[in-house]
């Protein structure tokens, strides 16, 4: 494996290699660590799914500690929690979804795709229309067209030499784009030529969804502005455009042809779109404390440290135990969250920067609560400058070193090797980036909101190896993963102090945390924020 040191490198370059020792050093418990997670990973919390009566005592714990520790609730309406209202959905098998158009019927996954959606709830929804086709639907393309009441139909993708960013506009913008001249669906075409995004486009529209919602009731807070839609292969844009003035094969031929302009037209065939989704909803909190900045020129500038609360929950077709405690994932993350908010909290001298302490929902579920956090972050007019984010430390070993996922691509990877050194802790580089954990955790959410993030493994040294691959293997995800597993707890306490140490720099710092220059992250997620220079400092690849 051919890995770069560029965090190895920095280590060296930016920090002393002897581990130092501050006298107004928080002191950091390792029984307190134990304490919280013995509490979190209990039977009695039943794995702590989100939405179950489990996770509402562990969210209720977590909000006892923060108030015990004098930190100010950051949740909705003044108190500690965050709730977020969720939907598990997918389509009925009993009533197979359907595409009629004129005479002839199509059926979901063969020659149509249509999703399940929550909005309306456990029902059936039949549409029914005339359709036009405009182009590519952009906002020109409706021009001296009438779509009240009728399917907007449309290529998928974006005319050739459309720039990305506006490519990418449109796709998010086509939805609105069309309720907004009055369209009641969209038919999306996908020609012969596109047998591959086909393939890609079917496994996230058939498949069952749980997304968290927004208060109108949107998936993951995205406005699909019409009614319903589906996407149509060549087969099915055939019979859609029967009798119309250009046949599907002419306008896919034609559209494939450079500098050409699509004519638009009404069609002739008349559509009704069916389906039947199942919606489970129910709500979960984020619980949020807030430690606000001593400097009142950086107060509204916020640090946060975040680790998920949620676990799988139980799995009744287990023989014997079948609960999912979660003591390592992620019990121990929350664990370490809590006495770093411990730290904070009672040092002498309170961070310039505030902190936001926050357990995060619904991880388990697809990263959903910070997904949620990251794009409704209630710190009113304030800045999120950084997120530190606490997931399954392996507390099984007296770590060495730690790796810093997401630390090479913008200054916080500075940060942590600075704050490894004060430790005696160096920095080793991804050993599996084959499994890339940087997309994988709550951070990327943050990320995608332009933030400045990484996510820290204990490390592979002094054994660090064997016990993360054996943890991996024989108890992730397993009720295994429970009290009686071999904890190191002063691992749990040295962790939380170095984290503790990364938060503390960020929060004291003159300057935020900033993306590297050229960063892909940083240029499609934080395209106008300032930009940090990247250390030349990079070790050789080791074998």
């Amino acid at each position: 494996m051919r890995v770069p040191l560029l965090l190895a490198g920095l280590l060296l370059a930016l920090a002393p290699a002897t581990a130092q020792t501050a006298p107004d050093e928080p002191v950091f418990s390792a029984a307190e660590v134990r304490k919280h997670v013995t509490f979190l990973a209990d039977d009695k919390l039943e794995g702590r799914d989100a939405g179950t009566p489990g996770h509402e005592t562990a969210a209720r714990y977590v909000a006892e500690q923060f108030a015990a520790l004098g930190l100010k609730p950051g949740g909705d309406d003044q108190g500690w929690y965050q709730q977020v209202s969720f939907a598990e959905y997918s389509l009925d098998d009993r009533r197979p979804a359907t595409l009629r158009v004129g005479k002839s019927s199509f059926a979901n996954g063969e020659d149509v795709l249509i999703a399940p959606s929550p909005r309306f709830g456990s029902t059936t929804q039949t549409v029914t229309g005339d359709a036009v086709f405009v182009a590519y639907g952009r906002e020109d393309d409706y021009a001296g067209l009438e779509l009240r009441g009728k399917f907007a139909v449309m290529l998928i993708g974006a005319p050739e030499g459309m720039p990305a960013d506006a490519s990418a506009r449109l796709n998010r913008s086509r939805g609105t784009i069309a309720a907004k001249h009055g369209a009641i669906g969209i038919l999306y075409l996908l020609s012969p030529h596109d047998e591959m995004q086909w393939e890609v486009v079917s496994n996230p529209v058939l498949q069952d969804a749980h997304k968290w919602l927004s208060k109108e009731g949107f998936p993951d807070g995205q406005d699909p502005g019409v009614k319903i839609g589906a996407y149509l292969n060549a087969t099915a844009a055939a019979a859609l455009f029967k009798g119309s003035q250009a046949s599907a094969a002419r306008l896919f031929a034609t559209a494939s042809l450079p500098d050409v302009k699509l004519d638009r037209f009404a069609l002739k065939q008349r559509v009704s779109l069916e389906r039947t989704s199942i919606v489970r909803t129910y709500r979960s909190p984020n619980v949020i404390g807030v430690l606000p900045g001593a400097d009142l020129a950086l107060a509204d500038e916020y640090v946060v440290l975040s680790a998920h609360l949620d676990h799988i929950g139980q799995d009744p077709h287990l023989p014997g135990d079948k609960i999912d405690n979660g003591a390592m994932d992620n019990a121990a993350g929350v664990a370490t969250m809590l006495e770093a908010a411990r730290a904070f909290a009672t040092a002498k001298n309170k961070p310039k920067r505030s902190i936001l302490f926050v357990a995060l929902t619904a991880e388990e579920d697809g990263l959903l609560g910070s997904s949620y956090l990251a794009q409704h972050p209630v710190i009113g007019p304030g800045k999120l400058v950084a997120d530190v984010n606490l997931d399954m430390p392996i507390l099984l070993y007296d770590f060495q070193d730690v790796i810093a996922f997401g630390g090479e691509h913008s200054t916080m990877g500075e940060i942590v090797a600075r704050a490894g050194a004060r430790m005696g802790v160096t920095v080793s580089p991804d050993p599996m980036p084959e499994e890339q954990f940087f997309v994988r955790s709550d951070h990327f959410n943050f990320v995608k909101a332009g933030v400045p993030s990484i996510f820290l493994m204990t490390g592979f040294k002094n054994g660090g190896e064997k016990a993360f691959r054996d943890f991996l293997a024989n108890h992730y995800h397993q009720p295994s993963d429970q009290l009686d597993l071999p904890f190191n707890w002063e691992a749990g306490a040295k962790f939380a102090r170095l984290n503790y140490w990364i938060a503390r720099e960020v929060a004291d710092a003159t300057e935020a945390p900033r993306w590297y220059e050229g960063n892909r992250f940083g240029d499609r997620y934080a395209p106008g924020a300032p930009r940090a220079r990247r250390p030349k400092v990079l070790a050789e690849p080791i074998n």
